[in-house]
Protein backbone atom coordinates (compact mmCIF):
# COMPACT_ATOMS: atom_id res chain seq x y z
CA UNK A 1 0.00 0.00 0.00
CA UNK A 2 1.32 3.43 -0.88
CA UNK A 3 2.66 5.31 2.18
CA UNK A 4 0.39 8.30 1.87
CA UNK A 5 -2.81 6.48 0.99
CA UNK A 6 -3.76 6.09 4.64
CA UNK A 7 -2.86 9.69 5.37
CA UNK A 8 -4.92 10.85 2.43
CA UNK A 9 -7.88 8.77 3.57
CA UNK A 10 -7.65 10.18 7.08
CA UNK A 11 -7.51 13.66 5.62
CA UNK A 12 -10.59 13.02 3.54
CA UNK A 13 -12.43 11.59 6.52
CA UNK A 14 -11.44 14.16 9.08
CA UNK A 15 -10.48 17.26 7.14
CA UNK A 16 -11.99 17.07 3.66
CA UNK A 17 -14.27 20.01 4.44
CA UNK A 18 -11.24 22.08 5.41
CA UNK A 19 -10.82 25.23 3.33
CA UNK A 20 -7.50 25.35 1.54
CA UNK A 21 -5.11 27.95 2.86
CA UNK A 22 -6.99 28.56 6.12
CA UNK A 23 -5.88 27.20 9.46
CA UNK A 24 -8.19 25.43 11.91
CA UNK A 25 -11.28 26.23 9.89
CA UNK A 26 -14.30 24.08 10.73
CA UNK A 27 -17.39 23.55 8.64
CA UNK A 28 -20.24 25.73 9.79
CA UNK A 29 -23.37 24.18 11.21
CA UNK A 30 -25.63 23.79 8.19
CA UNK A 31 -29.20 24.43 9.13
CA UNK A 32 -28.25 24.63 12.80
CA UNK A 33 -29.13 27.29 15.33
CA UNK A 34 -25.94 29.10 14.37
CA UNK A 35 -27.58 29.87 11.04
CA UNK A 36 -24.33 29.62 9.07
CA UNK A 37 -24.29 28.30 5.52
CA UNK A 38 -21.55 27.25 3.16
CA UNK A 39 -21.28 29.78 0.38
CA UNK A 40 -21.81 28.56 -3.19
CA UNK A 41 -18.13 29.32 -3.88
CA UNK A 42 -17.02 27.15 -0.96
CA UNK A 43 -19.33 24.34 -2.05
CA UNK A 44 -17.85 24.54 -5.54
CA UNK A 45 -14.36 24.35 -4.04
CA UNK A 46 -15.18 21.18 -2.10
CA UNK A 47 -16.87 19.59 -5.10
CA UNK A 48 -13.87 20.30 -7.33
CA UNK A 49 -11.54 18.85 -4.70
CA UNK A 50 -13.63 15.68 -4.53
CA UNK A 51 -13.46 15.32 -8.30
CA UNK A 52 -9.68 15.73 -8.33
CA UNK A 53 -9.28 13.11 -5.58
CA UNK A 54 -11.46 10.64 -7.48
CA UNK A 55 -9.34 11.21 -10.55
CA UNK A 56 -6.15 10.84 -8.51
CA UNK A 57 -7.13 7.32 -7.43
CA UNK A 58 -8.22 6.28 -10.91
CA UNK A 59 -11.96 6.10 -10.27
CA UNK A 60 -12.98 8.51 -13.03
CA UNK A 61 -13.69 7.52 -16.58
CA UNK A 62 -12.53 10.55 -18.57
CA UNK A 63 -13.66 10.09 -22.17
CA UNK A 64 -14.54 13.09 -24.37
CA UNK A 65 -17.49 11.46 -26.12
CA UNK A 66 -19.12 9.94 -23.04
CA UNK A 67 -18.43 13.04 -20.91
CA UNK A 68 -19.97 15.31 -23.52
CA UNK A 69 -23.05 13.10 -23.82
CA UNK A 70 -23.57 12.98 -20.06
CA UNK A 71 -22.84 16.69 -19.55
CA UNK A 72 -25.24 17.70 -22.32
CA UNK A 73 -27.94 15.49 -20.82
CA UNK A 74 -27.30 16.94 -17.37
CA UNK A 75 -27.23 20.54 -18.58
CA UNK A 76 -30.61 20.16 -20.24
CA UNK A 77 -32.06 18.79 -17.03
CA UNK A 78 -30.36 21.42 -14.87
CA UNK A 79 -31.72 24.21 -17.06
CA UNK A 80 -35.24 22.87 -16.45
CA UNK A 81 -34.82 22.42 -12.70
CA UNK A 82 -36.33 24.79 -10.17
CA UNK A 83 -32.88 26.40 -9.77
CA UNK A 84 -31.60 26.83 -13.33
CA UNK A 85 -28.92 29.25 -12.11
CA UNK A 86 -27.19 26.42 -10.19
CA UNK A 87 -23.99 25.22 -11.85
CA UNK A 88 -23.74 21.45 -12.27
CA UNK A 89 -20.76 19.26 -13.13
CA UNK A 90 -21.44 15.71 -14.27
CA UNK A 91 -18.88 12.92 -14.40
CA UNK A 92 -18.67 9.18 -14.92
CA UNK A 93 -16.91 6.57 -12.79
CA UNK A 94 -15.49 3.29 -14.04
CA UNK A 95 -17.29 1.20 -11.44
CA UNK A 96 -19.92 -1.17 -12.79
CA UNK A 97 -21.95 -1.09 -9.60
CA UNK A 98 -25.32 0.57 -10.15
CA UNK A 99 -24.91 3.87 -8.37
CA UNK A 100 -25.10 7.65 -8.68
CA UNK A 101 -24.56 10.43 -6.15
CA UNK A 102 -24.51 14.18 -5.71
CA UNK A 103 -22.02 16.13 -3.64
CA UNK A 104 -21.35 19.75 -2.77
CA UNK A 105 -21.20 22.37 -5.49
CA UNK A 106 -23.57 20.57 -7.84
CA UNK A 107 -21.06 17.81 -8.65
CA UNK A 108 -22.99 14.71 -9.71
CA UNK A 109 -21.33 11.37 -10.39
CA UNK A 110 -22.76 8.35 -12.16
CA UNK A 111 -21.24 4.89 -12.27
CA UNK A 112 -20.84 3.18 -15.62
CA UNK A 113 -22.92 0.34 -14.22
CA UNK A 114 -25.99 2.52 -13.95
CA UNK A 115 -25.90 3.35 -17.65
CA UNK A 116 -25.32 -0.31 -18.47
CA UNK A 117 -28.40 -1.21 -16.41
CA UNK A 118 -30.61 1.35 -18.17
CA UNK A 119 -32.62 0.41 -21.24
CA UNK A 120 -33.06 3.93 -22.62
CA UNK A 121 -31.78 7.45 -22.14
CA UNK A 122 -34.95 8.51 -20.33
CA UNK A 123 -34.00 6.22 -17.43
CA UNK A 124 -30.54 7.74 -17.10
CA UNK A 125 -32.17 11.18 -17.25
CA UNK A 126 -34.57 10.13 -14.49
CA UNK A 127 -31.68 9.30 -12.15
CA UNK A 128 -29.87 12.54 -13.00
CA UNK A 129 -33.05 14.54 -12.43
CA UNK A 130 -33.38 12.87 -9.03
CA UNK A 131 -29.77 13.74 -8.11
CA UNK A 132 -30.22 17.30 -9.36
CA UNK A 133 -33.19 17.62 -7.02
CA UNK A 134 -31.01 16.50 -4.09
CA UNK A 135 -28.80 19.49 -4.87
CA UNK A 136 -31.51 22.06 -5.53
CA UNK A 137 -33.43 21.06 -2.39
CA UNK A 138 -30.17 21.29 -0.35
CA UNK A 139 -30.26 17.68 0.83
CA UNK A 140 -26.50 17.45 0.22
CA UNK A 141 -25.82 20.41 2.49
CA UNK A 142 -27.83 18.84 5.28
CA UNK A 143 -25.97 15.59 4.74
CA UNK A 144 -22.65 17.32 5.41
CA UNK A 145 -23.85 18.35 8.84
CA UNK A 146 -24.89 14.78 9.55
CA UNK A 147 -21.51 13.50 8.34
CA UNK A 148 -19.70 15.68 10.87
CA UNK A 149 -21.33 13.74 13.71
CA UNK A 150 -20.37 10.41 12.09
CA UNK A 151 -16.66 11.03 11.63
CA UNK A 152 -15.37 9.59 14.92
CA UNK A 153 -17.05 6.15 14.78
CA UNK A 154 -16.27 5.81 11.09
CA UNK A 155 -12.63 6.74 11.67
CA UNK A 156 -12.31 4.16 14.45
CA UNK A 157 -13.95 1.54 12.27
CA UNK A 158 -11.57 2.32 9.46
CA UNK A 159 -8.50 2.00 11.68
CA UNK A 160 -9.76 -1.32 13.02
CA UNK A 161 -10.33 -2.61 9.49
CA UNK A 162 -6.83 -1.59 8.43
CA UNK A 163 -5.24 -3.28 11.47
CA UNK A 164 -7.17 -6.47 10.78
CA UNK A 165 -6.21 -6.40 7.10
CA UNK A 166 -2.53 -5.84 7.89
CA UNK A 167 -2.61 -8.73 10.36
CA UNK A 168 -3.46 -11.03 7.46
CA UNK A 169 0.13 -10.58 6.25
CA UNK A 170 1.51 -12.11 3.08
CA UNK A 171 1.49 -10.67 -0.40
CA UNK A 172 -2.26 -10.10 -0.27
CA UNK A 173 -2.06 -7.74 2.70
CA UNK A 174 -1.66 -4.67 0.50
CA UNK A 175 -4.76 -5.48 -1.50
CA UNK A 176 -6.67 -6.34 1.67
CA UNK A 177 -5.64 -3.05 3.25
CA UNK A 178 -6.70 -1.06 0.21
CA UNK A 179 -10.02 -2.91 0.12
CA UNK A 180 -10.62 -2.19 3.80
CA UNK A 181 -9.66 1.42 3.31
CA UNK A 182 -11.91 1.73 0.31
CA UNK A 183 -14.77 0.24 2.32
CA UNK A 184 -14.19 2.70 5.14
CA UNK A 185 -14.00 5.64 2.76
CA UNK A 186 -17.13 4.34 1.09
CA UNK A 187 -18.85 4.24 4.47
CA UNK A 188 -17.97 7.87 5.01
CA UNK A 189 -19.33 8.75 1.61
CA UNK A 190 -22.36 6.61 2.39
CA UNK A 191 -23.14 8.68 5.47
CA UNK A 192 -22.86 11.87 3.44
CA UNK A 193 -25.20 10.78 0.66
CA UNK A 194 -27.74 8.61 2.42
CA UNK A 195 -30.99 10.49 2.55
CA UNK A 196 -34.08 10.33 4.68
CA UNK A 197 -37.34 9.01 3.27
CA UNK A 198 -38.68 12.54 3.08
CA UNK A 199 -35.57 13.61 1.13
CA UNK A 200 -36.08 10.77 -1.31
CA UNK A 201 -39.75 11.54 -1.75
CA UNK A 202 -39.01 15.20 -2.34
CA UNK A 203 -36.24 14.40 -4.85
CA UNK A 204 -38.63 12.09 -6.72
CA UNK A 205 -41.36 14.69 -6.73
CA UNK A 206 -39.16 17.57 -7.86
CA UNK A 207 -37.09 15.42 -10.22
CA UNK A 208 -40.00 13.99 -12.15
CA UNK A 209 -41.20 17.44 -13.18
CA UNK A 210 -37.67 18.40 -14.16
CA UNK A 211 -37.54 15.22 -16.21
CA UNK A 212 -40.73 16.00 -18.08
CA UNK A 213 -39.89 19.64 -18.70
CA UNK A 214 -36.60 18.58 -20.29
CA UNK A 215 -38.57 16.45 -22.72
CA UNK A 216 -38.11 12.99 -21.22
CA UNK A 217 -40.69 10.35 -20.36
CA UNK A 218 -41.76 10.91 -16.72
CA UNK A 219 -42.69 7.23 -16.46
CA UNK A 220 -39.00 6.32 -16.85
CA UNK A 221 -38.31 7.08 -13.19
CA UNK A 222 -40.73 4.45 -11.87
CA UNK A 223 -39.70 1.97 -14.58
CA UNK A 224 -36.02 2.17 -13.64
CA UNK A 225 -36.66 2.01 -9.90
CA UNK A 226 -38.89 -1.00 -10.42
CA UNK A 227 -36.20 -2.84 -12.35
CA UNK A 228 -33.67 -2.09 -9.62
CA UNK A 229 -36.07 -3.44 -7.03
CA UNK A 230 -36.44 -6.65 -9.03
CA UNK A 231 -32.66 -6.91 -9.21
CA UNK A 232 -32.50 -6.49 -5.45
CA UNK A 233 -35.04 -9.25 -4.88
CA UNK A 234 -33.14 -11.64 -7.13
CA UNK A 235 -29.94 -11.01 -5.14
CA UNK A 236 -31.35 -10.95 -1.65
CA UNK A 237 -28.78 -11.68 1.03
CA UNK A 238 -28.52 -11.32 4.74
CA UNK A 239 -26.62 -8.04 4.73
CA UNK A 240 -26.56 -4.56 3.26
CA UNK A 241 -23.64 -5.53 1.00
CA UNK A 242 -25.99 -7.76 -1.02
CA UNK A 243 -27.96 -4.74 -2.22
CA UNK A 244 -27.04 -2.74 -5.34
CA UNK A 245 -25.21 0.42 -4.27
CA UNK A 246 -27.92 2.67 -5.63
CA UNK A 247 -30.52 0.98 -3.45
CA UNK A 248 -28.30 1.48 -0.40
CA UNK A 249 -28.07 5.22 -0.95
CA UNK A 250 -31.56 5.63 -2.42
CA UNK A 251 -33.84 3.00 -0.86
CA UNK A 252 -36.56 2.05 -3.34
CA UNK A 253 -39.88 0.99 -1.91
CA UNK A 254 -43.16 -0.04 -3.47
CA UNK A 255 -44.61 3.22 -2.21
CA UNK A 256 -41.97 5.28 -3.99
CA UNK A 257 -42.51 3.41 -7.25
CA UNK A 258 -46.27 3.81 -6.95
CA UNK A 259 -46.00 7.52 -6.21
CA UNK A 260 -43.69 8.03 -9.19
CA UNK A 261 -46.15 6.28 -11.47
CA UNK A 262 -49.02 8.35 -10.14
CA UNK A 263 -47.11 11.59 -10.76
CA UNK A 264 -46.28 10.49 -14.30
CA UNK A 265 -49.94 9.69 -14.97
CA UNK A 266 -50.95 13.03 -13.48
CA UNK A 267 -48.60 14.81 -15.86
CA UNK A 268 -50.05 12.91 -18.80
CA UNK A 269 -53.59 13.80 -17.72
CA UNK A 270 -52.53 17.42 -17.55
CA UNK A 271 -51.64 17.27 -21.22
CA UNK A 272 -55.03 15.94 -22.32
CA UNK A 273 -58.67 16.75 -21.83
CA UNK A 274 -61.61 14.34 -21.67
CA UNK A 275 -64.63 15.07 -23.85
CA UNK A 276 -67.95 13.19 -24.15
CA UNK A 277 -69.76 13.39 -27.51
CA UNK A 278 -72.97 11.86 -28.88
CA UNK A 279 -72.74 9.50 -31.86
CA UNK A 280 -75.31 7.37 -33.65
CA UNK A 281 -74.16 4.47 -31.51
CA UNK A 282 -74.49 6.38 -28.25
CA UNK A 283 -72.16 8.48 -26.03
CA UNK A 284 -68.40 8.23 -26.55
CA UNK A 285 -65.73 9.59 -24.19
CA UNK A 286 -62.53 10.73 -25.89
CA UNK A 287 -59.17 11.84 -24.51
CA UNK A 288 -57.61 14.45 -26.80
CA UNK A 289 -54.57 16.76 -26.53
CA UNK A 290 -55.15 19.90 -24.49
CA UNK A 291 -55.77 22.98 -26.62
CA UNK A 292 -55.76 26.67 -25.80
CA UNK A 293 -53.04 27.65 -23.37
CA UNK A 294 -51.37 24.26 -23.67
CA UNK A 295 -50.92 24.68 -27.39
CA UNK A 296 -48.90 27.82 -26.71
CA UNK A 297 -46.70 26.02 -24.22
CA UNK A 298 -48.52 26.54 -20.91
CA UNK A 299 -51.02 24.25 -19.27
CA UNK A 300 -54.41 25.79 -18.45
CA UNK A 301 -53.73 25.33 -14.77
CA UNK A 302 -50.95 24.28 -12.45
CA UNK A 303 -50.67 20.68 -11.36
CA UNK A 304 -51.46 20.70 -7.62
CA UNK A 305 -48.69 18.27 -6.70
CA UNK A 306 -45.96 20.23 -8.48
CA UNK A 307 -43.43 21.75 -6.05
CA UNK A 308 -43.22 25.02 -8.00
CA UNK A 309 -44.80 26.73 -11.01
CA UNK A 310 -44.88 24.02 -13.60
CA UNK A 311 -45.20 24.48 -17.36
CA UNK A 312 -46.16 21.66 -19.68
CA UNK A 313 -44.41 21.89 -23.02
CA UNK A 314 -46.06 20.55 -26.14
CA UNK A 315 -44.07 17.87 -27.95
CA UNK A 316 -41.72 17.24 -25.05
CA UNK A 317 -41.80 13.49 -25.52
CA UNK A 318 -39.87 13.91 -28.77
CA UNK A 319 -37.48 16.60 -27.53
CA UNK A 320 -35.55 14.73 -24.87
CA UNK A 321 -33.44 11.86 -26.21
CA UNK A 322 -30.11 12.76 -27.78
CA UNK A 323 -30.08 9.64 -29.95
CA UNK A 324 -26.64 8.74 -28.57
CA UNK A 325 -27.65 6.55 -25.64
CA UNK A 326 -27.07 3.20 -27.33
CA UNK A 327 -23.57 4.16 -28.47
CA UNK A 328 -22.72 5.75 -25.10
CA UNK A 329 -23.83 2.61 -23.31
CA UNK A 330 -21.62 0.36 -25.44
CA UNK A 331 -18.67 2.75 -25.24
CA UNK A 332 -18.97 2.62 -21.46
CA UNK A 333 -19.16 -1.16 -21.58
CA UNK A 334 -15.78 -1.23 -23.33
CA UNK A 335 -14.07 1.50 -21.30
CA UNK A 336 -15.23 0.11 -17.95
CA UNK A 337 -14.14 -3.46 -18.71
CA UNK A 338 -11.03 -4.74 -16.95
CA UNK A 339 -9.28 -5.35 -20.26
CA UNK A 340 -10.18 -5.01 -23.96
CA UNK A 341 -10.17 -8.81 -24.22
CA UNK A 342 -12.67 -9.02 -21.34
CA UNK A 343 -14.96 -6.65 -23.26
CA UNK A 344 -14.63 -8.81 -26.40
CA UNK A 345 -15.60 -11.91 -24.42
CA UNK A 346 -18.59 -10.03 -23.02
CA UNK A 347 -19.83 -9.19 -26.51
CA UNK A 348 -19.32 -12.75 -27.68
CA UNK A 349 -21.45 -13.86 -24.72
CA UNK A 350 -24.19 -11.41 -25.70
CA UNK A 351 -24.04 -12.70 -29.25
CA UNK A 352 -24.37 -16.32 -28.13
CA UNK A 353 -27.31 -15.45 -25.91
CA UNK A 354 -29.24 -13.32 -28.39
CA UNK A 355 -28.06 -14.72 -31.69
CA UNK A 356 -26.79 -11.39 -33.00
CA UNK A 357 -25.55 -7.97 -31.93
CA UNK A 358 -27.27 -4.64 -32.44
CA UNK A 359 -25.46 -1.97 -34.47
CA UNK A 360 -24.51 -0.22 -31.23
CA UNK A 361 -23.11 -3.47 -29.84
CA UNK A 362 -21.17 -4.03 -33.06
CA UNK A 363 -19.69 -0.56 -32.51
CA UNK A 364 -18.72 -1.55 -28.99
CA UNK A 365 -17.14 -4.79 -30.15
CA UNK A 366 -15.16 -2.91 -32.80
CA UNK A 367 -13.89 -0.48 -30.15
CA UNK A 368 -12.80 -3.37 -27.96
CA UNK A 369 -11.06 -5.01 -30.92
CA UNK A 370 -9.32 -1.75 -31.77
CA UNK A 371 -8.08 -1.42 -28.20
CA UNK A 372 -6.92 -5.05 -28.41
CA UNK A 373 -4.88 -4.25 -31.57
CA UNK A 374 -7.23 -6.17 -33.84
CA UNK A 375 -7.15 -3.21 -36.18
CA UNK A 376 -8.24 -4.73 -39.49
CA UNK A 377 -11.39 -6.42 -38.22
CA UNK A 378 -12.33 -3.28 -36.25
CA UNK A 379 -11.82 -1.07 -39.30
CA UNK A 380 -14.00 -3.33 -41.43
CA UNK A 381 -16.87 -3.31 -38.92
CA UNK A 382 -16.69 0.45 -38.41
CA UNK A 383 -16.65 1.04 -42.17
CA UNK A 384 -19.82 -1.04 -42.54
CA UNK A 385 -21.55 0.84 -39.74
CA UNK A 386 -20.53 4.22 -41.11
CA UNK A 387 -21.90 3.31 -44.54
CA UNK A 388 -25.30 2.90 -42.89
CA UNK A 389 -25.00 6.07 -40.80
CA UNK A 390 -22.51 8.33 -42.64
CA UNK A 391 -22.97 11.46 -40.52
CA UNK A 392 -22.46 9.88 -37.09
CA UNK A 393 -19.44 11.56 -35.42
CA UNK A 394 -18.85 8.68 -32.99
CA UNK A 395 -18.44 6.27 -35.90
CA UNK A 396 -16.30 8.72 -37.87
CA UNK A 397 -13.91 9.21 -34.93
CA UNK A 398 -13.60 5.49 -34.29
CA UNK A 399 -12.93 4.73 -37.96
CA UNK A 400 -10.29 7.49 -38.15
CA UNK A 401 -8.55 5.98 -35.13
CA UNK A 402 -8.62 2.57 -36.78
CA UNK A 403 -7.22 4.01 -40.00
CA UNK A 404 -4.36 5.70 -38.16
CA UNK A 405 -3.42 2.52 -36.32
CA UNK A 406 -3.71 0.63 -39.58
CA UNK A 407 -1.00 2.82 -41.10
CA UNK A 408 -3.25 5.29 -42.95
CA UNK A 409 -2.64 8.66 -41.24
CA UNK A 410 -3.54 10.73 -44.32
CA UNK A 411 -6.95 9.04 -44.60
CA UNK A 412 -7.56 9.47 -40.87
CA UNK A 413 -6.66 13.18 -40.96
CA UNK A 414 -8.84 13.79 -44.01
CA UNK A 415 -11.80 12.14 -42.33
CA UNK A 416 -11.33 14.19 -39.13
CA UNK A 417 -10.80 17.43 -41.07
CA UNK A 418 -14.18 16.96 -42.72
CA UNK A 419 -15.81 16.25 -39.36
CA UNK A 420 -14.20 19.25 -37.67
CA UNK A 421 -15.33 21.53 -40.51
CA UNK A 422 -18.89 21.09 -39.26
CA UNK A 423 -18.10 22.81 -35.94
CA UNK A 424 -14.59 23.82 -34.90
CA UNK A 425 -15.72 24.28 -31.29
CA UNK A 426 -17.08 20.74 -30.90
CA UNK A 427 -15.16 19.57 -27.81
CA UNK A 428 -15.20 15.77 -28.27
CA UNK A 429 -14.33 16.06 -31.97
CA UNK A 430 -11.51 18.55 -31.34
CA UNK A 431 -10.05 16.50 -28.47
CA UNK A 432 -10.30 13.25 -30.42
CA UNK A 433 -8.64 14.79 -33.46
CA UNK A 434 -5.89 16.37 -31.33
CA UNK A 435 -5.18 13.00 -29.70
CA UNK A 436 -5.05 11.39 -33.12
CA UNK A 437 -2.55 14.02 -34.33
CA UNK A 438 -0.47 13.76 -31.16
CA UNK A 439 -0.28 10.02 -31.67
CA UNK A 440 1.41 10.69 -35.03
CA UNK A 441 4.26 12.33 -33.12
CA UNK A 442 5.50 14.89 -35.68
CA UNK A 443 6.06 18.64 -35.31
CA UNK A 444 3.56 19.32 -38.12
CA UNK A 445 0.95 17.18 -36.38
CA UNK A 446 1.61 19.02 -33.11
CA UNK A 447 1.10 22.41 -34.74
CA UNK A 448 -2.14 21.23 -36.33
CA UNK A 449 -3.31 19.95 -32.93
CA UNK A 450 -2.47 23.34 -31.38
CA UNK A 451 -4.65 25.10 -33.93
CA UNK A 452 -7.53 22.69 -33.36
CA UNK A 453 -7.41 23.10 -29.57
CA UNK A 454 -7.14 26.90 -29.41
CA UNK A 455 -10.90 27.55 -29.83
CA UNK A 456 -11.47 25.52 -26.65
CA UNK A 457 -8.73 27.14 -24.60
CA UNK A 458 -10.78 29.88 -22.94
CA UNK A 459 -13.22 27.42 -21.37
CA UNK A 460 -10.90 24.48 -20.70
CA UNK A 461 -9.06 25.55 -17.57
CA UNK A 462 -10.47 22.67 -15.52
CA UNK A 463 -10.50 20.09 -18.32
CA UNK A 464 -7.69 17.54 -17.84
CA UNK A 465 -8.29 15.94 -21.24
CA UNK A 466 -7.78 19.29 -22.94
CA UNK A 467 -4.72 20.12 -20.86
CA UNK A 468 -3.11 16.75 -21.62
CA UNK A 469 -3.73 17.07 -25.35
CA UNK A 470 -2.61 20.71 -25.39
CA UNK A 471 0.57 19.91 -23.45
CA UNK A 472 1.56 17.15 -25.88
CA UNK A 473 0.72 19.30 -28.92
CA UNK A 474 2.93 22.11 -27.66
CA UNK A 475 5.68 19.64 -26.86
CA UNK A 476 5.63 18.27 -30.41
CA UNK A 477 5.48 21.79 -31.86
CA UNK A 478 8.60 22.78 -29.93
CA UNK A 479 6.90 25.21 -27.53
CA UNK A 480 8.33 23.87 -24.28
CA UNK A 481 7.10 26.69 -22.04
CA UNK A 482 3.45 26.30 -22.97
CA UNK A 483 3.81 22.54 -22.71
CA UNK A 484 5.21 22.86 -19.18
CA UNK A 485 2.33 25.11 -18.09
CA UNK A 486 -0.22 22.64 -19.45
CA UNK A 487 1.50 19.63 -17.89
CA UNK A 488 1.41 21.40 -14.51
CA UNK A 489 -2.36 21.84 -14.93
CA UNK A 490 -2.67 18.15 -15.77
CA UNK A 491 -0.93 17.27 -12.50
CA UNK A 492 -3.15 19.62 -10.50
CA UNK A 493 -6.40 18.40 -12.07
CA UNK A 494 -5.34 14.81 -11.46
CA UNK A 495 -5.09 15.45 -7.73
CA UNK A 496 -1.33 16.07 -7.61
CA UNK A 497 -0.99 19.72 -6.50
CA UNK A 498 2.51 19.21 -5.08
CA UNK A 499 3.75 17.93 -8.44
CA UNK A 500 2.06 20.84 -10.17
CA UNK A 501 3.75 23.32 -7.84
CA UNK A 502 7.17 21.76 -8.38
CA UNK A 503 6.74 21.88 -12.16
CA UNK A 504 5.72 25.55 -12.05
CA UNK A 505 8.60 26.48 -9.77
CA UNK A 506 11.01 24.76 -12.16
CA UNK A 507 9.44 26.58 -15.09
CA UNK A 508 9.79 29.93 -13.31
CA UNK A 509 13.56 29.51 -13.19
CA UNK A 510 13.81 29.70 -16.98
CA UNK A 511 15.46 32.91 -18.15
CA UNK A 512 13.57 33.09 -21.45
CA UNK A 513 10.07 33.60 -20.01
CA UNK A 514 8.32 36.69 -21.30
CA UNK A 515 6.48 39.05 -18.97
CA UNK A 516 3.02 37.59 -19.55
CA UNK A 517 4.10 33.97 -19.13
CA UNK A 518 5.97 34.78 -15.93
CA UNK A 519 2.90 36.59 -14.58
CA UNK A 520 0.69 33.56 -15.34
CA UNK A 521 3.14 31.20 -13.67
CA UNK A 522 3.45 33.44 -10.58
CA UNK A 523 -0.33 33.66 -10.25
CA UNK A 524 -0.73 29.90 -10.52
CA UNK A 525 2.01 29.27 -7.96
CA UNK A 526 0.26 31.66 -5.58
CA UNK A 527 -3.05 29.83 -5.94
CA UNK A 528 -1.65 26.29 -5.56
CA UNK A 529 0.87 26.93 -2.74
CA UNK A 530 -1.71 27.28 0.10
CA UNK A 531 -3.27 23.97 -0.88
CA UNK A 532 0.08 22.17 -0.83
CA UNK A 533 1.03 23.73 2.52
CA UNK A 534 -2.27 22.66 4.05
CA UNK A 535 -1.80 19.11 2.81
CA UNK A 536 1.70 19.02 4.25
CA UNK A 537 0.43 20.32 7.58
CA UNK A 538 -1.98 17.41 7.65
CA UNK A 539 0.82 14.96 6.89
CA UNK A 540 -0.23 14.28 3.30
CA UNK A 541 2.65 14.14 0.84
CA UNK A 542 2.81 13.13 -2.79
CA UNK A 543 4.10 9.54 -2.76
CA UNK A 544 5.68 9.88 -6.21
CA UNK A 545 7.79 12.81 -5.04
CA UNK A 546 8.62 11.08 -1.76
CA UNK A 547 10.09 8.12 -3.65
CA UNK A 548 12.59 10.36 -5.45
Amino acid sequence: MRPTLLATALTLLVAAPLAWGQQDLKLPDIGSSAGELLTPARQEEYGAMTLRELRNYGYLLDDPLVSDWLSDLGRRLGAKSDRPEQKFTFFTLRDRQINAFATLGGYIGMNSGLVLAAEREDEVAAVLAHEIAHVTQQHVLRGVERAQRDQVPILLGMLGAIVAAQAAGGRSSGDATQAALASAMGLMAQRQIDYTRSNESEADRVGIYTLERAGYDPEAMAAFFERLQLAMRSNMGSGRDQYPDYLQTHPVTTTRISESRQRAEQIERGKRTTTTVRTPGGKVTESIPQEGDYASGRAPGLIPAAPFDYTLVAGNAKAGSSGLFALAKERLRVLSADTPNAAIREYLGIQRGKGSLTDAQRYGLALAQLRDNQVQVAEQTLGELLAEDPDNPWLIIALAQAELRGGKPAAANKRMDALLARDASDRPVALSYADLLNEQGTAAAGKRAQAILRPLQASAGDDPLFQQAYARANELAGEATRAAEAYAEVAFLNGRPEQALLQLQTLKQRQDLDYYTRARVDARIASITPQVLELRRLGVRDEVLDRR
